[in-house]
């Protein structure tokens, strides 16, 4: 099973790649289609709304579909998008391309993970789907600063032919290695709907949504930032990428570790770290040693918020970790595509390359806030308490619906 897992792993590497590259070729993709750089943001903007859309509506299809085929389907989504972005004429139909491959992300890692953790004896469950996301993680610190590097020298549009050639590899990999898998049985869509009844999932998603916006304000504008305020190369972003995508593997992994031993706690230290470090950003960003290891330490405290994030939502969604799962995936995204227009706004009012990461640091600190507000909820439902009324003690306990 270890090679149907490989090409798991290689369709999320793939999906990682494209998803993170656009920030490290936006100038040269803005300067060929002769628009601004918040324009050009859109591509990032567009295709985290593509996921949050693609998430739900492609995993309730796949309910209907043999896991095999839709995962198959699925990619061939990611293939046709990003080869449509590497040949597009005009600014528009890039956007385009890059939305259709976003429809196929939420699904792919929601479908995916259940499907790696069938293709394993229960007690190995968690590294399968540890396996297929390490994916994703390696694309940062591999696919993403050498996609830049194509792109600066060879064109972006090799860059994107040659994500979609990733991509035809993962699709064989899951045709040739992956076995037939029967679709769920007794799935309903209402059972999974029902979960999002719960105030908890839905505080939960909102956490996801501010705290790694947070990140992307600041990531979605890195080269512009770098190379106009810090004064490093072109060449350059390249390796900063590479800094920023060790910082995440770091704090994925660190994120993982606590998750299931203080998973608040851990929200409430990376989220709090993530806001001061994001506000540092706007004076580290001036310096190129201390802009160096702000944007590792932002990578790190932004990914170590991701393992807590999904497994407080899985926690909490009672009985629908499919839906719950692909849908927080979108969360992620559309904390992308609204951090990375709100970067562009205040870039285009004339704040300055610097000001997306006061954008980021009041998300996280929102998040942060959300944190607070969720786990006081949770002691107020478990614990009765009483309350005096009119001098007499009166007993209130609030109900926890399952």
């Amino acid at each position: 099973m270890p090679l149907a897992l490989l090409a798991l792993a290689i369709g999320a590497f793939g999906i990682g790649t494209t998803e993170f590259v656009i920030m490290g070729v936006l100038p040269e993709v803005a300067g060929d289609f002769g628009v601004s750089i918040p324009t050009a943001g859109l591509l990032v903007t567009g295709y985290a709304l593509g996921v949050v859309i693609g998430a739900p509506i492609m995993t309730a299809l796949g309910t209907k579909v043999p896991r095999k085929r839709m995962l198959m389907l699925l990619m061939g989504l990611f293939v046709l998008g990003n080869l449509l972005s590497a040949v597009a004429p005009a600014f528009g139909l890039m956007l385009a391309g890059r939305v259709v491959a976003s429809l196929a992300h939420g699904a792919f890692f929601g479908i995916g993970s259940v499907v790696a953790a069938e293709l394993v004896a229960p007690e190995k469950k968690a590294g399968a789907i540890a396996m297929m996301f390490s994916g994703l993680t390696i694309a940062n610190v591999v696919g993403v600063p050498l996609g830049t590097l194509i792109g600066q020298s060879a064109g972006w549009r090799v860059t994107f032919a040659g994500v979609a050639a990733l991509g035809l590899i993962g699709l064989l990999g899951i045709a040739k290695l992956v076995p037939e898998l029967p679709k769920p049985e007794g799935v309903h869509l209402r059972h999974e709907l029902a979960a999002f009844k719960n105030v908890q999932v839905l505080l939960a998603m909102a956490m996801t949504v501010l705290g790694f916006g947070g990140v992307f304000a600041a990531i979605t504008y890195i080269a512009p930032m770098m190379t106009h305020v810090a004064g490093f190369a072109d060449g350059s972003v390249t390796w900063l990428l590479v800094l920023f995508g060790l910082g995440m593997v770091g704090g994925n992994l660190i994120g993982g570790k606590f998750a299931d031993r203080a998973l608040m706690p851990m929200l409430y230290v990376s989220l709090g770290g993530l806001a001061v470090v994001l506000a540092l950003f706007t004076v580290t960003a001036h310096n190129k040693i201390l802009a160096a290891v702000t944007i590792a330490l932002i990578g790190a405290l932004g990914f170590a918020t991701v393992p807590p994030l999904q497994k407080r939502v899985l926690d909490q969604a009672h009985g629908a970790p499919t839906l719950a799962s692909a849908v927080n995936i979108g969360a992620f995204n559309l904390g992308n595509a609204l951090s990375a227009w709100l970067g562009g706004l205040v870039i285009a009012a004339g704040l300055g390359y610097t000001a997306p990461n006061w954008v980021g640091a009041v998300l996280a600190a929102s998040a942060l806030v959300l944190a607070v507000l969720s786990a006081a909820l949770e002691r107020r439902a478990d614990n009765p308490s009483t309350v005096v009324a009119g001098g007499a003690p009166v007993e209130r306990r609030t109900a926890v619906h399952h």
